[in-house]
Protein backbone atom coordinates (compact mmCIF):
# COMPACT_ATOMS: atom_id res chain seq x y z
CA UNK A 1 0.00 0.00 0.00
CA UNK A 2 2.53 2.07 1.38
CA UNK A 3 4.51 1.46 -2.66
CA UNK A 4 1.19 2.62 -4.49
CA UNK A 5 1.01 5.76 -2.36
CA UNK A 6 4.62 6.79 -3.60
CA UNK A 7 3.87 5.56 -7.07
CA UNK A 8 0.99 7.99 -6.86
CA UNK A 9 2.69 11.18 -5.44
CA UNK A 10 5.25 10.26 -8.22
CA UNK A 11 3.00 10.29 -10.70
CA UNK A 12 1.29 13.67 -9.27
CA UNK A 13 4.42 15.43 -9.49
CA UNK A 14 5.36 14.56 -13.04
CA UNK A 15 2.21 15.69 -14.17
CA UNK A 16 1.99 19.08 -12.55
CA UNK A 17 5.91 19.65 -14.04
CA UNK A 18 4.57 18.11 -17.48
CA UNK A 19 1.93 20.45 -17.38
CA UNK A 20 3.94 23.26 -15.91
CA UNK A 21 6.11 22.74 -19.26
CA UNK A 22 3.21 23.03 -21.72
CA UNK A 23 2.24 26.45 -20.61
CA UNK A 24 5.54 27.74 -20.78
CA UNK A 25 6.48 26.25 -24.17
CA UNK A 26 2.93 27.64 -25.32
CA UNK A 27 3.62 31.12 -24.09
CA UNK A 28 6.99 31.34 -25.90
CA UNK A 29 5.35 29.82 -29.44
CA UNK A 30 2.78 32.91 -29.05
CA UNK A 31 5.56 35.05 -27.93
CA UNK A 32 6.91 34.15 -31.20
CA UNK A 33 4.63 34.00 -33.53
CA UNK A 34 3.06 37.27 -32.48
CA UNK A 35 6.10 39.47 -32.26
CA UNK A 36 3.64 42.90 -32.26
CA UNK A 37 0.58 41.78 -30.01
CA UNK A 38 -1.15 44.84 -29.08
CA UNK A 39 0.39 47.40 -31.59
CA UNK A 40 -1.90 49.06 -34.11
CA UNK A 41 -0.65 50.35 -37.61
CA UNK A 42 -2.63 52.57 -40.03
CA UNK A 43 -2.35 51.94 -43.61
CA UNK A 44 -3.74 54.01 -46.50
CA UNK A 45 -5.40 52.13 -48.92
CA UNK A 46 -6.82 53.00 -52.29
CA UNK A 47 -10.58 52.21 -52.20
CA UNK A 48 -10.68 49.88 -55.13
CA UNK A 49 -8.23 47.69 -52.98
CA UNK A 50 -10.74 47.29 -49.87
CA UNK A 51 -11.53 43.08 -50.59
CA UNK A 52 -8.07 41.88 -50.41
CA UNK A 53 -6.72 44.46 -47.80
CA UNK A 54 -9.50 43.89 -45.38
CA UNK A 55 -8.30 39.63 -45.80
CA UNK A 56 -4.93 40.70 -45.23
CA UNK A 57 -5.44 42.76 -42.43
CA UNK A 58 -6.89 39.64 -40.92
CA UNK A 59 -4.18 36.88 -41.99
CA UNK A 60 -1.51 39.57 -40.15
CA UNK A 61 -3.35 39.94 -37.04
CA UNK A 62 -3.67 36.27 -36.80
CA UNK A 63 0.32 35.64 -37.23
CA UNK A 64 2.10 38.59 -36.16
CA UNK A 65 -0.80 40.42 -33.55
CA UNK A 66 -0.80 43.69 -34.76
CA UNK A 67 -4.30 45.72 -35.28
CA UNK A 68 -4.51 46.98 -38.63
CA UNK A 69 -6.48 50.02 -39.38
CA UNK A 70 -7.18 51.73 -42.84
CA UNK A 71 -8.05 55.25 -44.81
CA UNK A 72 -9.38 53.92 -47.68
CA UNK A 73 -10.38 56.66 -50.08
CA UNK A 74 -9.13 57.83 -53.62
CA UNK A 75 -5.25 57.58 -54.31
CA UNK A 76 -4.77 61.11 -54.28
CA UNK A 77 -6.90 62.40 -51.80
CA UNK A 78 -4.79 59.75 -49.41
CA UNK A 79 -1.77 61.94 -50.73
CA UNK A 80 -3.19 64.66 -49.53
CA UNK A 81 -4.38 63.79 -46.10
CA UNK A 82 -0.80 62.41 -45.65
CA UNK A 83 0.79 65.65 -46.45
CA UNK A 84 -1.83 67.47 -44.03
CA UNK A 85 -1.41 64.76 -41.36
CA UNK A 86 2.30 64.09 -41.06
CA UNK A 87 0.81 60.34 -39.61
CA UNK A 88 0.93 56.65 -40.67
CA UNK A 89 2.64 54.06 -41.04
CA UNK A 90 2.22 52.46 -45.13
CA UNK A 91 1.01 53.93 -48.31
CA UNK A 92 -1.12 51.74 -50.63
CA UNK A 93 -1.82 53.98 -53.91
CA UNK A 94 -3.66 52.11 -56.79
CA UNK A 95 -0.78 53.39 -59.21
CA UNK A 96 3.16 54.11 -59.58
CA UNK A 97 2.31 57.29 -60.07
CA UNK A 98 0.84 58.59 -56.62
CA UNK A 99 3.65 56.62 -54.93
CA UNK A 100 6.37 58.15 -56.96
CA UNK A 101 4.78 61.39 -56.01
CA UNK A 102 4.71 60.54 -52.28
CA UNK A 103 8.26 59.41 -53.19
CA UNK A 104 9.73 62.87 -54.37
CA UNK A 105 7.82 64.41 -51.43
CA UNK A 106 10.08 62.58 -49.10
CA UNK A 107 7.24 60.89 -47.59
CA UNK A 108 8.38 56.95 -48.79
CA UNK A 109 11.55 55.56 -49.09
CA UNK A 110 11.66 52.42 -51.45
CA UNK A 111 8.86 50.91 -52.35
CA UNK A 112 7.39 47.49 -53.73
CA UNK A 113 5.37 46.17 -56.74
CA UNK A 114 2.45 44.03 -55.48
CA UNK A 115 0.43 42.95 -58.53
CA UNK A 116 -1.26 44.29 -61.65
CA UNK A 117 -4.29 46.88 -62.21
CA UNK A 118 -5.95 46.13 -65.32
CA UNK A 119 -7.92 48.75 -67.02
CA UNK A 120 -10.87 47.59 -68.41
CA UNK A 121 -14.82 48.32 -70.22
CA UNK A 122 -17.32 47.73 -67.42
CA UNK A 123 -21.25 47.75 -68.75
CA UNK A 124 -24.43 46.51 -66.89
CA UNK A 125 -25.46 43.46 -66.97
CA UNK A 126 -27.15 42.57 -70.38
CA UNK A 127 -25.13 45.53 -72.03
CA UNK A 128 -28.08 47.27 -72.89
CA UNK A 129 -26.05 50.16 -75.11
CA UNK A 130 -24.36 47.26 -76.91
CA UNK A 131 -20.68 48.47 -75.88
CA UNK A 132 -17.87 46.25 -77.23
CA UNK A 133 -15.39 48.65 -77.34
CA UNK A 134 -13.74 52.11 -76.41
CA UNK A 135 -14.67 53.72 -79.80
CA UNK A 136 -18.14 52.68 -78.60
CA UNK A 137 -18.21 54.89 -75.27
CA UNK A 138 -18.13 58.37 -78.25
CA UNK A 139 -21.35 57.20 -79.51
CA UNK A 140 -24.32 59.53 -79.56
CA UNK A 141 -26.47 59.22 -76.30
CA UNK A 142 -24.00 56.86 -74.69
CA UNK A 143 -23.45 57.62 -70.74
CA UNK A 144 -20.40 57.27 -69.39
CA UNK A 145 -19.33 56.89 -66.03
CA UNK A 146 -15.55 57.41 -65.06
CA UNK A 147 -13.42 57.97 -62.28
CA UNK A 148 -12.22 61.63 -61.11
CA UNK A 149 -8.97 62.26 -62.05
CA UNK A 150 -8.14 64.58 -59.21
CA UNK A 151 -8.93 62.08 -56.46
CA UNK A 152 -8.49 58.76 -58.09
CA UNK A 153 -5.82 56.24 -60.10
CA UNK A 154 -8.98 55.04 -62.55
CA UNK A 155 -9.67 58.40 -63.09
CA UNK A 156 -6.51 59.29 -64.13
CA UNK A 157 -6.09 56.07 -66.11
CA UNK A 158 -9.25 56.30 -68.12
CA UNK A 159 -8.19 59.60 -69.49
CA UNK A 160 -4.92 58.41 -70.73
CA UNK A 161 -6.27 55.71 -72.32
CA UNK A 162 -9.12 57.71 -73.99
CA UNK A 163 -6.18 60.10 -75.20
CA UNK A 164 -4.14 57.37 -76.32
CA UNK A 165 -7.12 56.17 -78.69
CA UNK A 166 -7.50 59.82 -79.83
CA UNK A 167 -11.32 59.86 -77.87
CA UNK A 168 -11.32 62.09 -75.27
CA UNK A 169 -13.05 64.60 -76.14
CA UNK A 170 -15.92 62.71 -77.79
CA UNK A 171 -16.66 60.33 -74.63
CA UNK A 172 -16.13 63.64 -71.65
CA UNK A 173 -19.09 64.73 -73.41
CA UNK A 174 -20.92 61.59 -72.90
CA UNK A 175 -19.80 61.53 -69.33
CA UNK A 176 -22.77 61.58 -66.73
CA UNK A 177 -20.56 61.64 -63.34
CA UNK A 178 -16.85 61.69 -62.17
CA UNK A 179 -17.02 59.29 -58.76
CA UNK A 180 -14.34 60.07 -55.83
CA UNK A 181 -13.65 56.49 -55.28
CA UNK A 182 -14.06 52.95 -57.52
CA UNK A 183 -16.17 51.64 -55.52
CA UNK A 184 -18.99 54.22 -56.12
CA UNK A 185 -18.60 53.59 -59.90
CA UNK A 186 -19.26 50.49 -59.25
CA UNK A 187 -22.57 50.97 -57.78
CA UNK A 188 -23.46 53.15 -60.14
CA UNK A 189 -22.75 50.99 -62.54
CA UNK A 190 -24.28 47.90 -60.85
CA UNK A 191 -27.44 50.47 -60.72
CA UNK A 192 -27.74 50.86 -64.34
CA UNK A 193 -27.03 54.36 -63.63
CA UNK A 194 -25.19 54.66 -67.14
CA UNK A 195 -24.55 52.31 -69.98
CA UNK A 196 -20.47 51.93 -69.35
CA UNK A 197 -17.14 53.01 -67.52
CA UNK A 198 -13.67 52.58 -67.50
CA UNK A 199 -12.61 50.67 -64.35
CA UNK A 200 -10.64 48.33 -62.81
CA UNK A 201 -10.97 44.81 -63.57
CA UNK A 202 -10.46 43.41 -60.28
CA UNK A 203 -13.30 45.78 -58.88
CA UNK A 204 -15.97 44.81 -60.85
CA UNK A 205 -15.01 40.61 -61.29
CA UNK A 206 -17.48 38.40 -60.04
CA UNK A 207 -19.89 41.69 -59.83
CA UNK A 208 -23.39 39.52 -60.89
CA UNK A 209 -24.76 42.91 -62.05
CA UNK A 210 -21.83 44.19 -64.14
CA UNK A 211 -19.95 42.60 -67.43
CA UNK A 212 -16.96 42.65 -68.49
CA UNK A 213 -15.80 43.60 -72.01
CA UNK A 214 -11.43 43.46 -72.45
CA UNK A 215 -9.71 46.27 -73.69
CA UNK A 216 -7.26 45.24 -76.24
CA UNK A 217 -3.57 45.24 -74.97
CA UNK A 218 -2.18 47.74 -77.35
CA UNK A 219 -4.99 50.28 -76.74
CA UNK A 220 -4.71 49.69 -73.01
CA UNK A 221 -2.57 50.94 -70.52
CA UNK A 222 -2.09 48.55 -67.72
CA UNK A 223 -1.34 49.59 -64.16
CA UNK A 224 0.57 48.36 -60.91
CA UNK A 225 -0.42 48.17 -57.17
CA UNK A 226 2.71 49.35 -55.10
CA UNK A 227 3.08 49.72 -51.62
CA UNK A 228 5.78 51.47 -49.06
CA UNK A 229 6.38 52.27 -45.80
CA UNK A 230 5.77 55.92 -44.79
CA UNK A 231 9.09 57.93 -43.19
CA UNK A 232 6.63 59.17 -40.52
CA UNK A 233 5.90 55.94 -39.23
CA UNK A 234 6.48 55.72 -35.74
CA UNK A 235 7.32 51.90 -35.67
CA UNK A 236 9.50 51.08 -38.96
CA UNK A 237 9.77 47.46 -37.72
CA UNK A 238 6.31 46.94 -37.83
CA UNK A 239 5.49 48.90 -40.86
CA UNK A 240 8.25 47.15 -42.87
CA UNK A 241 6.93 43.39 -41.28
CA UNK A 242 3.12 44.52 -42.70
CA UNK A 243 4.78 45.14 -46.12
CA UNK A 244 6.91 42.20 -46.37
CA UNK A 245 3.50 40.07 -45.62
CA UNK A 246 1.55 41.99 -48.33
CA UNK A 247 4.14 41.12 -51.33
CA UNK A 248 4.72 37.77 -49.69
CA UNK A 249 3.48 34.60 -51.58
CA UNK A 250 0.51 34.48 -49.14
CA UNK A 251 -0.63 37.82 -49.88
CA UNK A 252 -0.17 37.91 -53.49
CA UNK A 253 -2.36 35.03 -53.33
CA UNK A 254 -5.10 36.83 -51.47
CA UNK A 255 -4.77 39.81 -54.41
CA UNK A 256 -5.36 36.85 -56.94
CA UNK A 257 -8.17 35.77 -54.88
CA UNK A 258 -9.86 38.70 -55.43
CA UNK A 259 -9.68 39.00 -59.07
CA UNK A 260 -6.26 40.53 -59.14
CA UNK A 261 -3.60 39.60 -61.74
CA UNK A 262 0.42 38.55 -60.85
CA UNK A 263 3.05 40.44 -62.16
CA UNK A 264 5.16 38.28 -64.48
CA UNK A 265 8.69 38.05 -63.61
Amino acid sequence: MKKLMILGVLGLLTFGLLVGCGETDTAEVESVEQPFAGKTLMVYSGAGLRKPMDEIAEAFKAQYGAQVNYNYAGSAQLLSQIELTQEGDVYIPGDLMDIENAQEKGFVGEFAEIVLHIPVIGVPKGNPAGIQSLADLANPGVEVILGDPKANAIGRKAEKILEKNNLLEQVKANVVVEDATVNEMVAHLAMGQGDASLIWEDNISGVEDIEIIPIPEEDNMIEIVPIGVLTMTKDAELAQAFMDFVISDEGIAIFIKHGFKPIEE
